[in-house]
């Protein structure tokens, strides 16, 4: 008897996590669906979001990050944002996804005051949480791959942000059918972190993205 009411209760917990978690991939889903640009169709906003992806000891950047800074880049190039906030992990020394982000950018061209790091770029969620309270960006153009897009923007628009989408796809990426499949685990806990009211792993001091980017520049590099 009790071994039946435990199954029934496991039974109802396992409907309750299937149930929210198609909620959440219908909802995420809908929110990529609008509100998605090229660069040359994108409106103007105060900023683009890049957002941080794999990048290497020996330096450089991932195929995949690479094509978001192209296309922050161009966004940047064609008068469509005056600023660009590149967010990502910096979480250890070893580690460090902006700095080569901005190196790239320089690289490419971009002066050095209109790049913004995101030191704290942990998630999405961290990413478009600080980009509001620590960068006090209020219009955006969030600048991904299909697969993130919808996340991105479903997490900006429900923190108030007025964002609009630039896919960064070039290419076909290695292990992509893996990272679509991530991404139904990642809907899921970006919208009950939402629900949940949930703040960033860091906030601190504002640094308007109106101001000069250089303000962000780590010193030792």
């Amino acid at each position: 008897m009790k071994t039946n009411k435990a199954l029934k209760k496991l039974a109802l917990a396992a409907l309750a996590v299937f149930s929210f978690a198609l909620y959440a991939n219908i909802s995420v889903n809908r929110a990529g669906q609008t509100g998605v640009y090229s660069v040359e169709s994108s409106p103007q906003a105060e900023a683009v979001i890049i957002l941080g992806a794999r990048v290497y000891e020996s330096g450089g950047v991932s195929q995949v990050l690479a094509d978001r800074l192209e296309t922050g880049i161009e966004l940047y190039k064609k008068g469509k944002v005056k600023k660009l906030l590149l967010t990502g992990d910096h979480g250890q020394k070893s580690y460090d996804e902006v700095n080569q982000m901005r190196i790239y950018a320089l690289r490419r061209g971009i002066p050095e005051g209109d790049i913004f790091m995101d030191h704290a770029g942990f998630s999405t969620y961290d990413s478009m949480y600080r980009a509001r309270d620590v960068f006090l960006v209020k219009s955006v153009l969030v600048v991904t791959q299909d697969f993130h897009l919808p996340r991105a923007l479903y997490i900006a628009r429900w923190l108030g942000l007025e964002a609009h989408g630039v896919s960064a796809d070039k290419r076909v990426y290695v292990g992509q059918n893996y990272l679509y499949f991530r991404e139904l685990l990642a809907r899921t806990k970006a919208v009950a972190q939402l629900a949940l009211g949930m703040k960033p792993k860091y906030l601190g001091p504002a640094i308007p993205i109106t101001g000069d980017g250089r303000a962000t520049k780590d010193t030792r590099i």
